[in-house]
């Protein structure tokens, strides 16, 4: 059991890099200060274990026993947690969708405290609350920097050369570091808790598993952040990666898991509205980036929750009545979905008589 755990783990780990890490450097890529995919990605890389190594510590102490008691986790619930958030993750990444990694393993762990009674809820109302204010700061700040430095950065642009490509290569960096300091957590916590390895194996090597899921599967995700949400000026782009960057090393400093993917993409769009107004919260692309932030944890969790109860307690009325809610309430999303379609239909044949 001990070595599924960790396979599954490692798994884990290059899904996070797949989408939370890579989308890291999708705002240089983006806007053309890197031009080759596989740069940026090897970049990536480079930055996640350097982060992992030197600040990944204080993230892995809260998702190893900062939720839900350390003492209730074993290599079945280990199972569960890395279980729930991978196949949520994994669904996403199919998508191309960059998803927030410490929203699913957060999830997946709250689902066990759940099924147990045993949950520490001040913590998950703190980094729920953080969840809000760190994507929140970071659309804003990113925002008001935009708006009232066009002009400068017309001129900037015009003028910097090479010192804007190697600011914004810098800038993404250090995101892709930041991406080690707070997403490596996710897959090495459950492990650490357990004890089957030590806080300073569990960042080498979840920092190394993280740095080869972005080199080898983060392609789409890159693709959708840096190119499918909006194009991206350099000096744009140095705001953004700076800015995300900056909110999650101090996050991660305090122990804090935070969004990262849900960071960059909010300073993306408010770079865009900064442009164009709220038209680009129209977008298709945005929209679905939505829709997934919101669901992805209540996935998690309801899997880990269907998980414990089925395969540990054995308590199958339990395990019904989950599942029953899970698909009644997929049924309900897709007839409102169906509903909608069936409006817009309405209203483009009126429109066309």
């Amino acid at each position: 059991m001990e070595a599924a755990a960790i396979i599954l783990s490692l798994f884990f780990a290059m899904n996070i890099g797949a989408s939370g890490a890579a989308a890291s450097m999708g705002v240089a890529y983006g806007s053309g200060a890197i031009k080759r995919r596989m740069a940026a990605l090897l970049l990536c890389g480079a930055g996640v274990v350097l982060g992992a190594v030197l600040g990944g510590g204080e993230v892995i102490k809260t998702i190893s026993s900062g939720i839900i008691p350390q003492s209730m986790i074993t290599m079945q619930i280990v199972l569960v947690i890395i279980g729930s958030a991978a196949i949520s993750l994994f669904m996403a990444n199919l998508m191309g969708i960059p998803l927030s990694t410490s929203e699913v393993t957060v999830g997946a762990v709250v689902g066990v405290g759940v099924a147990y009674h045993a949950l520490y809820v001040q913590s998950i109302l703190v980094i729920m609350m953080f969840w809000v204010i760190i994507p929140a700061a970071a659309f804003f700040i990113t925002y008001f920097i935009c708006r009232a430095s066009q002009p400068l950065f017309s001129r900037l642009e015009a003028r910097g050369g090479k010192m804007l490509i190697y600011l914004l290569i810098a800038a993404g960096f250090f995101e892709a570091f930041s991406a080690g300091m707070n997403n490596v957590a996710n897959a090495v916590g459950p492990l650490v808790a357990a004890d089957v390895i030590s806080v300073n194996q569990g960042v080498w090597i979840g920092g190394l598993f993280v740095a080869a899921g972005a080199v080898f599967l983060g392609g789409r995700v890159l693709e959708t952040n840096g190119k499918k949400i909006t194009r991206l000026s350099k000096t744009e782009g140095i705001v953004i990666s700076g800015t995300g960057a900056l909110l999650v090393t101090i996050s991660s400093l305090f122990g804090l898991p935070v969004p990262l993917t849900q960071v960059t993409s909010t300073s993306i769009m408010a770079s865009a509205a900064a442009k164009n107004g709220a038209i680009v919260f129209q977008k298709g692309i945005v929209k679905k980036i939505v829709k997934v932030w919101i669901v992805s944890p209540l996935v998690s969790l309801a899997i880990s929750y269907v998980l414990v109860k089925l395969f540990i307690q054995s308590d199958f009325y339990s395990t019904f009545s989950a599942l029953a809610i899970m698909v009644a309430t997929l049924g309900v999303l897709s007839l409102m979905k169906a509903i909608k379609k069936e409006k817009r239909s309405v209203h483009e044949q009126g429109g066309g008589i």
